[in-house]
């Protein structure tokens, strides 16, 4: 490797000011994602160290205080001066903002620290910070606290390794949660590793009495990730489908296999870093995929010269993809990255797959043929299911926007201060109907469990009475006709019992939520209600319980004896409308929880989907087993 990577090469855009006025602006939120940022931050350099070519080993460690650490093995950051500063450049990486060796200053080819305020920002929002460099025979260290620097750089020995280690507390004072969750970060380390072949991760936690530790290896990359994320599914090919090329400055790599699910996976990512958004990448991708097939299935006759094209959601249904581009300048809509806008993109990526798709389909004409077959039948059940919309559509009309019949509208018509509350059973609609508030409330009860949508295709799902009676409600249309601004209601709430029964209904209505209209969850209009598990009589005292430990509180108020009425309540149907009101609907006392969705997860949602509600029993039972010690209130 020839580039340069001297301490000129770090180059300073501007100081580093108002981190921690609005830390906001920097990394996202001050919330549990904001906390974990700070991690991404400080291995995504050391990833960059890898992408470009120094770095194989990644060791990620959270500390007994909450601490956390990170080691790599790359060239260490520049302890020279740094002659714009007059400062060690590793001293204007952790103080200075938008100071890096990614501005064009020779440091890197690529890199997903694009705005270069990464080590700084940690810095700011960290109670201390500590770097330690290993670099041409020698060790060198630095302690910051809240950004200010504690005492010059120092030698503090001699080593015989080379990489740089970090470890940073994060600022209670910032931070509304200090405490990072493994879980989080397993899943991004295991995504890092399938987008950087060959580059080992390894994460420890220390916080347990026997430290928990993974690693994470890929040596086939994203073609591993595509293997991993359609494991609990059937694919229709052995072969995941590999392109990659170098095209304009834009190093490409996609992976891609189907499987017999109705479901659409396509995930992008530039420089590592995911685009929830996707953008100029991943329309080249869907542009080649679509032109590829279609003419393909043209020359081998498997659409004839009077039927129309297949479209992009035909071809790509049940088609799990990774698209993943390496570029030197990427152009990011806002800091948060999630959506790439280099025209350049779009030409390679579409160049790259349209020539090596159209190889691997004519040197492999069984799985050519395997997937035309999919995406003619996914065409046929998209016109079953277009036509089922313009009927409902020419009945809307008809009938001057006719709702359900079960449903118990409210009579504002202002979408903001409306809610519709999806109850199970008629017996618990019958309470709601009677407790609501008339003026806000909208009741629509469902009978029986609507249906699990993860196995059906939108024709099928189409014409559940259930469903119907919800898309009717919601006013919004579904799929491709889906249009929020027709939204009649801001919250949806889920209202089903407390029993197994009641959370199966709920993952059911989610499940049909995150297929088919995931912007009410995008968005903030999806609510889980929260109905009491016990009620407490004391004399002529009543007190509504939550939770066990809820229940053990009250108990301990009030005395525990004789002359305690404890009620567990098994389902809505046990309380009457007064109750109902007070413990569940009441927006001054009631509690809802809103369901909400992190884009960067994406990937680890679509497989907790599969999982629950897919075909294969298997997966489903490894689930049950892993998390079993963690149900609580199950009823036998």
């Amino acid at each position: 490797m020839s580039a340069e990577y001297g301490a000129d090469q770090i180059q300073i855009l501007e100081g580093l000011e108002a981190v921690r006025k609005r830390p906001g602006m920097y990394i996202g939120s001050t919330s549990i994602k904001g906390l974990h940022h700070l991690v991404y931050e400080i291995v995504d350099n050391a990833v960059d160290e890898a992408l470009a070519g120094f770095c194989d080993i990644i060791d990620v460690t959270i500390n007994e205080d909450n601490s956390l650490t990170v080691i790599d093995n790359g060239r260490g950051i520049p302890v020279g001066i740094n002659h714009k500063a007059g400062l060690p450049a590793v001293e204007v990486v952790f103080t200075i903002l938008h100071a890096g060796g990614k501005f064009g200053g020779g440091g890197y080819k690529v890199s997903g620290g694009l705005h270069g305020v990464g080590a700084s920002v940690v810095n700011a929002l960290s109670e201390w910070l500590e770097v330690v460099i290993h670099s041409n025979g020698k060790m060198y260290k630095q302690r910051y606290e809240r950004g200010k620097v504690m005492y010059p750089l120092q030698e503090i020995g001699t080593t015989d390794k080379k990489g740089t280690v970090v470890t940073f507390l994060p600022d209670k004072k910032i931070f509304e949660e200090t405490v990072f969750d493994y879980e989080v970060l397993r899943q991004r380390l295991r995504e890092m590793a399938f987008l950087t072949k060959g580059l080992k991760i390894i994460l420890t936690d220390k916080r347990l009495e026997e430290p928990k530790i993974r690693e994470f290896y890929a040596e086939g990359g994203i073609r591993e990730y595509v293997t991993y994320l359609n494991r609990h599914k059937d694919p229709l090919y052995d072969n995941v489908i590999y392109c990659e090329g170098e095209k304009n400055n834009v190093v490409v790599e996609v992976a891609m296999q189907h499987n017999s699910s109705y479901t659409e996976g396509c995930y992008s990512f530039v420089n590592n870093i995911t685009t929830p958004e996707g953008g100029t990448h991943l329309i080249g991708f869907k542009n080649a995929l679509t032109k590829t097939f279609n003419d393909y299935a043209r020359s081998q006759k498997f659409l004839k010269d009077s039927e129309t094209n297949l479209t992009g959601e035909d071809i790509r249904e049940g088609l799990t993809a990774i698209i993943s581009i390496k570029i030197e300048d990427p152009q990011f809509e806002g800091q948060t990255k999630q959506k790439l806008g280099n025209s350049e993109a779009r030409g390679a990526v579409e160049g790259i797959v349209t020539e090596q798709l159209t190889y691997f389909l004519e040197q492999n004409p069984s799985i050519a043929k395997c997937i035309c077959e999919k995406s003619i039948l996914a065409q046929r059940a998209r016109d079953a299911a277009r036509r089922a919309r313009d009927l409902t559509r020419r009945k809307t009309a008809l009938e001057g926007m006719s709702l359900p019949g079960k449903l118990a509208d409210c009579s504002d018509k202002n979408p903001q201060n409306c809610e519709i509350y999806i109850v199970e059973g008629d017996s618990a609609g019958g309470s709601a109907k009677t407790a609501r508030s008339r003026a806000t409330q909208a009741i629509l009860p469902l009978r029986g469990k609507i249906l699990n949508v993860e196995k059906s295709r939108l024709d099928k799902i189409l014409v559940n009475n259930e469903i119907k009676a919800m898309i009717t409600a919601f006013g919004t249309g579904i799929s491709e006709d889906f249009d929020l601004s027709k939204l009649r209601y801001h919250k949806i709430i889920i209202m089903t019992d407390a029993d197994v029964d009641g959370a199966h209904i709920s993952t059911l209505l989610l499940t049909f939520f995150y297929r088919f209209m995931p912007e009410l969850i995008e968005k903030g209009f999806v609510y889980l209600a929260q109905p009491p598990l016990y009620k407490v009589e004391k004399g002529k005292s009543i007190y509504y319980a939550y939770s066990d430990d809820e229940l053990n509180k009250i108990l301990l108020d009030i005395g525990r004896d004789g002359n305690n009425k404890i009620q567990r309540y098994k389902g809505l149907g046990e309380m009457d409308a007064e109750q109902l009101w007070e413990t569940t609907m009441d927006p001054e006392r009631r509690v809802l929880l809103r369901v909400t969705l992190d884009q960067e997860q994406k990937s680890e949602v679509d497989i907790t989907f599969t999982t629950l509600m897919g075909d294969k029993v298997e997966p489903r039972r490894e689930f049950i087993e892993a998390n079993a010690k963690f149900v609580k209130n199950l009823d036998i």
